[in-house]
């Protein structure tokens, strides 16, 4: 008989993925089934192998994915196939989460079972918002109520009048619908109209939006703001900080909306730097890079390495497909022989790097007539032998330019792109559904492809406020091919010129 499996309940926390513990990520990284929730940021769900069986569990008010009594049954079945099970559920399992009716069903069931706790909103959202939900000059405690009770019970096991007494904040959670009738409740059990109040939607992501009123305008507010779920309300003189600690929502590219069309290997560092300025970054990979189809050609290259005087990498990419493919050939980098590397741009020169590899040439700029006039500074390249690695479709200009300077190149492709059209995070819907600020891209490939994907023109057309950004030239030169300007061109031509770039915009 199989061993039973484990059942790990996680708090996935607030939103932002760095919220997540160390114990969370190491457990969804094993995890053989993830059932997740409405609140879980999907782009956590990367964390997951690739082998693992993904499982959306709901639940928003009035939306149930998998009622709760069936969702028990499925994570006890799955257990009993002997599966490592992790349950993510948005903040902490056992703040409003019901995680504690799972922990009931599963001891019951007998099937092992763990808690990570989880960063709660009630404190995040707050924090995100400038908010410090206690302080010596305002308060020593607070109390956290839920603005949705059990819609089955009668009546309310909320004593309002006992909440209005008490000292310090307090924080609503899902009670936006309510919060007329929970105002109203406070100021006619005593607490002062003029108590300030402040509202976290989203919190701790991208979409975060706040607003403030007191107890008596709150309900107008949002009514104005339209405002709905879901949001974390705080009541107390803590609000009167917002306007000094408002760290987050003061950072450059905060409500901004912005498309990263990087492979999906790729996409994080331009999409940490994005999110670290308070952006709500939506990662759609538009291509994604695959073994070039001409492995003989590259085989045959590879084998004759010591002929050759230059290799130029001109991407990351290129970098490792290279060396994937040569490790397959060689058990040993000295293998690679006396040859000089050129690569364009850092962050090709940091892949090789990493591979404590020294280069020896590096154009700053993947410009044609930049990276000719560097082999020109450099030395005479009239004769050399260059082994050219790049992808398999590529602008031709640069082997005809090393050419023309007497070099004999070998234009070998080590990787080719295809299109990418998995949505595993909803990010593409959500932009055909909203729109976006920018829409950012880092090669001719990912317009290409983008474009064939979404149809830039009509999208710009549905969405007229949004803008594109361009790594470089090059990528600009797609842009133009479809009619279309970019508002913004990196300068230097790199993933820190590019988020430079949208700043100063």
């Amino acid at each position: 008989m199989k061993s039973k499996g484990t059942v790990y309940l996680v708090g996935a926390g607030p939103g932002d993925v760095g919220l997540l513990t160390l114990r969370g990520a190491e457990l969804v990284g094993r995890a053989d089934v993830v059932v997740y929730d409405a609140l879980v940021n999907k782009d956590l769900l990367r964390l997951a192998p690739k082998t693992a069986e993904i499982i959306y569990g709901g639940k928003r008010s009035k939306d149930h994915a998998i009622p709760q009594d069936e969702l028990n049954a499925l994570l006890i079945a799955k257990a009993k196939e002997g599966k490592t099970v992790v349950r993510l559920k948005g903040g902490d399992p056992y703040v409003f989460g019901r995680g504690g009716e799972e922990a009931e069903e599963l001891a019951d069931a007998k099937i092992p079972f763990e808690v990570v706790p989880g960063i709660s909103s009630t404190v995040a959202a707050p924090n995100y918002a400038g908010i410090p939900i206690t302080h010596r000059e305002h308060c020593s405690s607070y109390t956290v109520i839920t603005g949705h009770e059990d819609p089955t019970k009668d009546e309310t096991n909320i004593d309002w009048a006992q909440v209005a007494k008490i000292p310090g904040t307090k924080i609503v959670l899902m009670g936006v619908e309510r919060i007329r009738q929970i105002s109203e409740s406070l100021v006619a059990n005593g607490m002062p109209s003029k108590t300030p109040v402040a509202m976290v939607r989203w919190g701790t992501t991208g979409q975060q939006q706040s607003i403030e009123g007191t107890l008596a305008t709150i309900a107008d507010v949002v009514d104005k703001a339209k405002f709905s779920a879901p949001a974390v309300t705080v009541i107390g003189d803590v609000v009167k900080l917002r306007k000094k600690l408002n760290w987050y929502e003061k950072r450059p590219l905060f409500g901004q909306r912005i498309v990263v069309t990087r492979t999906r290997e790729q996409a994080s560092q331009l999409s940490r730097q994005l999110t670290e300025l308070s952006a709500e970054v939506l990662e759609i990979p538009t291509i994604k890079v695959v073994p070039t189809d001409q492995r003989n050609i590259l085989t045959d290259a590879l084998l004759e390495l010591n002929s050759y005087d230059w290799i130029v990498f001109t991407s990351p990419n290129g970098v490792t497909m290279f060396f994937e493919t040569f490790f397959k050939a060689f058990e040993d980098m000295r293998d690679i022989g006396g040859v000089r590397i050129a690569a364009v741009g850092p962050a090709t020169a940091a892949r090789l790097k990493e591979l404590h590899l020294k280069v020896d040439l590096m154009p700053e700029e993947y410009i044609t007539i930049k990276i000719a006039k560097a082999f020109a500074d450099f030395e005479s390249i009239e004769n050399l032998k260059i082994l050219l690695m790049r992808a398999e479709v590529a602008n031709p200009e640069l082997p005809k330019a090393l050419e023309a300077m007497g070099a004999i190149v070998d234009d070998i492709s080590c990787y080719r792109t295809v299109p990418e059209t998995e949505d595993a995070n909803g990010a593409a819907a959500k932009l055909i559904e909203g729109g976006a600020d920018w829409i950012t891209f880092t090669s001719s490939s990912t317009v290409e492809n983008f474009h064939a994907r979404f149809d830039l023109p009509a999208l710009l057309k549905k969405y007229p406020q949004i803008k594109l950004a361009s790594i470089g030239p090059e990528t600009s030169k797609a842009l133009t091919a479809l009619g279309l300007t970019p508002t913004a061109e990196a300068k230097p031509h790199t993933i820190d010129g590019l988020v430079n770039a949208l700043v100063k915009h």
